[in-house]
């Protein structure tokens, strides 16, 4: 029972974390409104895919090593910023493009694949998420943890992830936010690009100061 509350404990914590405000929340949201509801939920499934891959690094311990080889950090640090910086500028440029939404899905080609690797590549090109992966581990596993909570966790945190992006998905994709979106799109969407190119900048720029 203590293990359970322990493993319980973990997934509302990251939990929180995925609810906090970000670049993974604002490319949903976008998706689902400006795509279809189906696109958002692929985009959900991408962002529970990254929180695997986070928590297997994490279990395999491999963020351990990332924090010591400083060089690799602030190598992938770079590279992810850097691919937000190009997301928010590809959002902004778009922003002025009229979007059609197609009443049956045989009016538009499927996008639900690109979907989805737009959601995995937006949560796994922050690196600080594997850090925020590897302490929340070391802060709240038992030591030694037993082997069946290292293999559960992995698959739980993908449910974790997707559960709440699909909440996030449901919910833009309904008809109110999508009107609302239609009738400002160049704005929301220029705000929304702003907002992802500079999270990734202070993600480039943070990593700079370290190196200076």
């Amino acid at each position: 029972m203590h293990e359970l509350a322990i493993l319980a404990s973990i997934l509302g914590v990251f939990l929180l974390g995925a609810m906090s405000p970000g670049p993974s929340f604002i490319v949903v949201s976008r998706i689902a409104i400006a795509r279809s509801r189906a696109d958002g939920l692929m985009a959900a499934v991408g962002m529970g895919i990254g929180g695997f891959f986070f928590a297997c690094i994490a279990v395999a311990g491999l963020t351990a090593i990332l924090l010591q080889v400083e060089w690799l950090n602030i190598l992938l640090r770079l590279a992810g910023g850097a691919y937000l910086v190009w997301i928010g500028i590809s959002i902004w440029r778009a922003a002025p493009q009229k979007i059609m939404i197609a009443e049956t899905p045989a009016d538009q080609p499927s996008t639900l694949w690109k979907s989805l690797l737009r959601g995995l590549f937006v949560q796994i090109s922050n690196p600080k998420t594997a850090i925020f992966y590897a302490s929340m581990f070391a802060a709240l596993l038992p030591s030694p943890a037993p082997t069946w909570m290292l293999l559960a966790l992995p698959p739980l945190l993908f449910i974790n992830e997707f559960a709440w992006y699909a909440i996030v998905a449901l919910g833009f994709s309904s008809h109110g936010p999508r009107i609302v979106y239609l009738r400002s799109k160049t704005w929301i969407d220029r705000a929304a690009g702003a907002v992802v190119g500079a999270l990734g900048l202070k993600l480039m720029t943070d990593s700079a100061r370290t190196i200076a």
